[in-house]
């Protein structure tokens, strides 16, 4: 089993947040004994000379292999976290969007492969509706939605 733990230097990322029928596409988080502690919406890391919509845009086609439309302004979070005992940081960009690849928006699970050959699940959730022990992530997400 692979373990993960936050890198020790501040990131910048970017979330897209697309919804199904109130429900929202999020890949499980993990401990390292495989239970799901968390889902997180889709993305990932801006690399240097990239705008956050590039960066968006990129993860979503070496993720899910599929374009997508940007819809609507960003929110930013900064987010201080903890996972297995370690500690991370990072300044998140999210904002909603359409997953240009139809065929997504009817498959209840769908596997992805990170660079690093990880593999998470993700699946369509209610957001404010998770199951006991499941927290959505980053902090501030969920306040965010509510508004």
């Amino acid at each position: 089993m692979q373990t993960w733990r936050p890198p020790q230097k501040i990131h910048v990322k970017v979330l897209g947040l697309a919804w199904h029928g109130g429900r929202l596409l999020a890949a499980e988080v993990t401990r390292d004994d495989g239970t799901v502690k968390g889902v997180r919406p889709p993305g990932g890391s801006i690399e240097f000379g990239e705008t956050r919509e590039e960066a968006l845009a990129r993860e979503f086609r070496e993720e899910f292999g599929c374009e997508i439309a940007i819809d609507g302004p960003w929110t930013t979070f900064e987010n201080l976290y903890w996972h297995e005992g370690a500690q991370g940081h990072e300044f998140i960009f999210a904002a909603n969007i359409y997953l240009l690849d139809e065929s997504l928006y009817r498959r209840p699970e769908i596997t992805l492969v990170e660079h690093d050959r990880s593999l998470w699940t993700a699946r369509w959730f209610y957001p404010l509706a998770l199951p006991a022990g499941v927290e959505l992530y980053p902090a501030g997400l969920a306040a965010h939605l509510q508004a």
